[in-house]
């Protein structure tokens, strides 16, 4: 039996599990990319925070110590910077090539080479890794968990260097194929890859890092879209003991007839599914603030509030004449677009209104 479809003989229990979280990711998939093609106007703000976890916990899962708020600062400053420690150099390593995939996913191919690349990429700012980025280990290494702590943990151990090369071969052939033939659903394939590369570990250092930008990268060539809004790697940092557990279920049979991964699948699929769920949270609290509004429209709608009374477009022009009339009418027009505001009566006599204050008004 094909040794990667072997690890996959899961009991009754389990496949009924795997399927109905398949369903219901896809069917949020379904959902989300109609959502994603007719509005985009939430989706920048929530792409940004989702970027900043993403970056910020993936560091930290392999010992980094940045929070979120100083990857923030860093990214805003990011061509000044100087990147002096690791973390720093880390942190804009994951964020470049986190951009790249997002950017080019549909033309980036699931390629030892491509892989390669990504991992050059991965470590370009990386002083410490300058001599094995873009190439496979020359070293036997090993999964080390760092815990909060500061404690490490060996977690398992990992393809010795000499055979990397034709394990990763087999690997990406075998993905590739079954992508291709389509006759098991992508998101076990996705996982299988995750879980044997990971596995393999096939490079010094950054293996972790990289499992997940490939994570993002698979997901997105599958129109699994949403992974760009929500942070898979965030989720990952939170429950960091039930994932290492999860690759170590099948971790401690590798390369054994009774080697499985149900307990690394469920892990997968399930927070999978949570981050769908999380996401559509997130969406519809974006949705009922208001939506998205950058720095100007923010200062507009602080100007209704503290006048507490309809307004004139002259009123606002009077208030922030550095804005163009053109670009202030824009506003308006998304302001109200997003229900934040409500125009009443017509031509130059129309007034505007906050929509909460006009509910107040009608409800006194």
């Amino acid at each position: 039996m094909d040794k990667f479809v072997n690890k996959l003989n899961f009991d009754f229990a389990t496949n009924q599990k795997v399927l109905q979280l398949i369903g219901f990711i896809d069917g949020f998939k379904g959902k989300w990319n109609i959502v994603e093609k007719k509005e985009n106007r939430y989706l920048k703000e929530l792409r940004k925070i989702a970027t900043i976890e993403s970056i910020g916990s993936s560091t930290r899962i392999e010992g980094a110590t940045l929070t979120d708020e100083e990857v923030q600062g860093l990214l805003k400053n990011i061509k000044i910077s100087k990147m002096k420690t690791r973390d720093e150099q880390e942190v804009i390593g994951y964020y470049e090539v986190l951009e790249l995939i997002f950017d080019n996913y549909s033309e980036i191919k699931l390629s030892e080479n491509y892989i390669k690349q990504l991992h050059q990429l991965l470590l370009k700012h990386s002083n410490k890794d300058e001599r094995h980025r873009g190439g496979y280990k020359n070293i036997s290494n090993k999964v080390v968990a760092t815990y909060p702590t500061g404690e490490q943990r060996t977690i398992f151990a990992t393809t010795e260097p000499a055979l990397v090369e034709g394990e990763m071969h087999e690997l990406i052939e075998w993905t590739n194929h079954q992508f291709d033939e389509k006759s098991i659903h992508p998101l076990i394939v996705i996982a299988v890859f995750i879980y044997d590369f990971l596995s393999i570990h096939p490079f010094q250092d950054g293996n972790g890092r990289l499992s997940r930008l490939l994570t993002t990268l698979c997901l997105l060539q599958w129109e699994y879209e949403f992974i760009q809004y929500i942070s898979f790697e965030n989720h990952i940092e939170k429950n960091k003991k039930v994932y290492y557990e999860a690759l170590m279920s099948g971790q401690r049979n590798r390369n054994k007839e009774n080697e499985r991964i149900d307990k690394w699948m469920i892990f997968f699929l399930d927070s999978l599914k949570t981050l769908t769920e999380k996401l559509e949270q997130k969406y519809n609290v974006f949705k009922s603030k208001g939506g998205y509004l950058n720095e100007r429209q923010k200062q507009i709608k602080a100007f209704f509030i503290a006048q507490n009374q309809p307004l004139k477009v002259k009123d606002l022009s009077e208030k922030f004449f550095k804005i163009p009339i053109a670009t202030l009418k824009k506003d308006l027009q998304y302001m109200r677009d997003e229900q934040i505001l409500i125009m009443i009566g017509k031509g130059k006599g129309s007034v505007y209104v906050l929509k909460e204050t006009s509910n107040k008004i009608a409800n006194s």
